[in-house]
């Protein structure tokens, strides 16, 4: 079992500073037995990032779309694992108001990071959550899982605006926040024609992204953890997703590799 203060030291030697944000995905089958379990590894990044942000991400894609269209604060599920289920519904956790892509925030700063995005309409755009990963520089862990689970690579793509990767018309979702205050939200969802699952596609960045000095390799519990750079892991993708776009080829939409896709 890797106990609480073994974490302590594994999250410093992951080359996180106290200060910074943090974005956690995680798989806690690969993390192995840890002292309290996923509250166990939250408590230990709060102690850790004492002048910082913990994020999680509470997803609800898959119970919240156009056939149920209303997103509760208070008691919708994530569809996303044990952890974020955990985040979701802690009792220090501030979570964001998006009906498919909220997140879960603990620290000092949490409910400013979350204010403003009832004014995101797609599920990561770069002044949401999700886009300004790049702007607090933050640190993206992804525990036991790989590129295929980074969100983040999503708000990239919408950063450089490819093409078809929503639904072409907003969706009437509903939200409804911690007063039981319902709202409309209007937002335009995840849809690449032709491919289910077009992070799958993600992983194909992995040994680029690591060579461009974007991502290190660290240890979390048992699980061997990529800690991504955002604002560099954008920097390495920008530039290729628009040549990409020039050229009309979908790198995360086409299974080939980057070598056969681009030459």
């Amino acid at each position: 079992m890797t106990n609480y203060k073994t974490l302590l030291e594994q999250i410093e030697k992951s080359g996180i500073a106290p200060s910074d944000t943090v974005m956690i995905h995680s798989s806690l089958h690969a993390l192995g037995e840890v002292d309290g379990r996923a509250d166990g590894l939250i408590a230990a990044f709060r102690e850790y990032l004492s002048d910082g942000l913990l994020l999680i991400p509470t997803h609800t894609w898959a119970n919240v779309h156009k056939d149920s269209p209303v997103f509760d604060v208070r008691t919708t599920l994530p569809c996303i694992g044990t952890l974020p289920t955990v985040a979701a519904f802690h009792k220090d956790a501030a979570r964001s108001l998006h009906p498919t892509h909220s997140l879960a925030a603990f620290g000092k700063r949490a409910e400013e990071y979350i204010a403003n995005e009832s004014d995101s309409h797609t599920p990561t755009p770069p002044k949401g959550c999700w886009g300004r990963l790049y702007d607090e520089k933050a640190k993206i862990l992804l525990i036991g899982v790989g590129h295929n689970r980074n969100t983040y690579i999503h708000s990239i793509d919408e950063r450089v605006d490819i093409p078809n990767r929503l639904t072409a018309q907003e969706i009437p979702f509903v939200v409804v926040d911690k007063n039981g205050v319902s709202r409309s939200h209007p937002s335009r969802s995840h849809y690449t024609p032709g491919t289910p699952d077009v992070s799958a596609n993600f992983v194909k960045f992995t040994e680029l992204l690591a060579d461009a000095g974007a991502t290190h390799i660290s240890k979390i519990g048992l699980a061997d953890t990529i800690v991504c750079d955002a604002a560099k892991l954008a920097e390495v993708l920008m530039p290729i997703f628009e040549e990409s776009k020039r050229k009309n080829i979908d790198l995360c939409a086409d299974g080939r590799s980057l070598s056969e896709l681009l030459g």
